[in-house]
């Protein structure tokens, strides 16, 4: 199943730094700065909207050593994809990769892009999603087309440019915007705490108590949008066949990035809080503007904007450079057009596979909204990455003698604790979003036949 030996193949240059970078940047993007203003909505209360993101916390830590486990015995390129193929076999490998070709990757960076339009929307109105610039009927349907869905290909473009050109400097590029966004957020946190003109009269709980009816009714969904937020998690697992000692790399950058994501997820909720309390924030999509300017005033909404706006840019980065490497396995394996797994003599990337991706992905920055693109990705990345941590539990029934350099503590119990609650969100998404999460499992079905035909051309 490899290339040809005279094909360019992928270089081990990825270090602990860059592989947990990109951890940081997949998982601080577009989700922590416009998905709070939902959660408001849905939860009512600030005991649950903390809570909540603790829980999330917790999930994504849980899935990080169990991916830490995965990676180091399979340090490949291609994350989910390689260990359902390992744990059960090419099908549901395939039907991970296919999701993650289609739906999982290129539908936050179409969100993110889109993201990215709507914060430097406040220097420039024309870049706003809202900003409609073009609009026609289609039966029940509105198609449409605005300033914010224009820039954000410019965005998805140029981008994808960058790391065509070199895995160093798209690595440059993502380890530069890490440390950049890091240090300004934990100044947000401090500097909205000490100095902000909030009250914290916001995190007092309302009549219904600490957790509203419709905090219980709408948990699911909410988690949903806290997964999203937390979904790069695992990203330094896609990149592992590109690492040097992977087997110390992956659970080195797995735990300290989403650690890091997860302490810096916390303050920033308590900020928001602070500066707006839950009223607020309730159904805002740029929470992070409005707080900042409850907080600090007009002047400082312009910085911060800024920074937010090329905070998500990082975290679009960073998904151009993991999703390829998926397409680049698949093909591989000779289950996705060959052309998808040639690396380019004279850039040393998978140019193709990232091509492929920006153009798919502006088809999504065209054809859907950004809440439901949240939803249609969140509901297949929770189905997915449950799959993949259970595949712990099948390689060590069905694999035992399998070199395991890393192993989760406290197994089985931390596997099982993902699985139990991926298997509750899925469970009450599908009731409360039926559309989505049905649309998002025709994607996968759509999978079938071409996995059948990829195995007959193959055969």
């Amino acid at each position: 199943m490899d290339q040809a030996s005279s094909q360019p193949s992928l270089q081990r240059s990825v270090g602990a730094i860059t592989a947990a970078s990109l951890v940081v940047a997949n998982c601080i993007g577009v989700g922590i700065f416009t998905t709070p203003g939902f959660l408001a909505r849905d939860l009512g209360s600030p005991f649950a909207i903390l809570a909540i993101w603790v829980l999330g916390a917790i999930l994504a830590l849980a899935g990080a050593l169990s991916y830490s486990e995965l990676g180091a015995a399979f340090p490949e390129a291609g994350g989910e994809y390689v260990y359902l193929r390992e744990a059960y076999g090419p099908l549901w490998g395939f039907l991970t990769g296919w999701t993650s070709c289609v739906i999982a990757f290129p539908a936050p960076i179409a969100a993110a892009s889109i993201g990215v339009s709507a914060y430097l929307s406040h220097f420039a109105p024309l870049l706003s999603p809202d900003n409609i610039l073009w609009s026609v009927p289609l039966g029940s349907l509105q198609l449409q087309l605005s300033g914010g869905q224009i820039f954000a290909l410019v965005i998805v473009w140029s981008l994808t440019l960058i790391h065509i050109s070199s895995v160093r400097h798209g690595s440059r590029l993502q380890v530069g915007l890490t440390v950049i966004k890091i240090a300004a957020l934990v100044a947000v946190i401090v500097l909205g705490v000490a100095l902000g003109t909030g009250d914290w009269g916001n995190f007092q709980s309302g009549p219904e108590g600490l957790v509203p009816v419709g905090a219980l009714r709408n948990g699911a969904v909410s988690l949903i949008f806290v997964l999203f937020s937390f979904s790069g998690w695992n990203a330094a697992a896609y990149i592992a066949g590109e690492m040097r000692q992977p087997h110390k790399t992956i659970p080195v950058s797995l735990l300290a990035g989403t650690g890091v994501v997860a302490l810096l997820y916390l303050g920033l909720n308590v900020v928001f809080l602070y500066g707006l309390g839950v009223s607020g924030m309730s159904g805002v999509l740029q929470v992070g503007e409005k707080a900042s300017l409850a907080l600090f005033g007009p002047v400082a909404t312009h910085l911060v904007s800024a920074f937010m706006a090329l905070s998500i840019l990082a975290s679009a980065s960073a998904m151009i450079l993991v999703a390829p490497r998926v397409y680049y396995a698949m093909a591989s394996d000779k289950l996705f057009p060959m052309r998808l797994a040639r690396v380019h003599p004279r850039f040393q990337t998978p140019a193709a596979a990232i091509v492929c991706l920006a153009l798919w992905t502006s088809v999504l920055v065209l054809s859907g909204t950004f809440e439901q693109l949240i939803v249609y990705a969140g509901f297949t990345l929770v189905f997915f990455s449950a799959l993949a941590v259970g595949a712990v539990i099948v390689l060590r029934v069905r694999r035992p003698q399998l070199v395991r350099p890393f192993r989760v503590p406290l197994y089985p119990f931390i596997p099982l604790l993902f699985l139990s609650f991926s298997a509750w969100i899925l469970i009450f998404t599908l009731r409360g979003r039926p559309t989505e999460s049905l649309l998002g499992i025709a994607t996968v079905l759509l999978g079938l036949p071409l996995y059948f035909y990829w195995r007959r051309k193959l055969s």
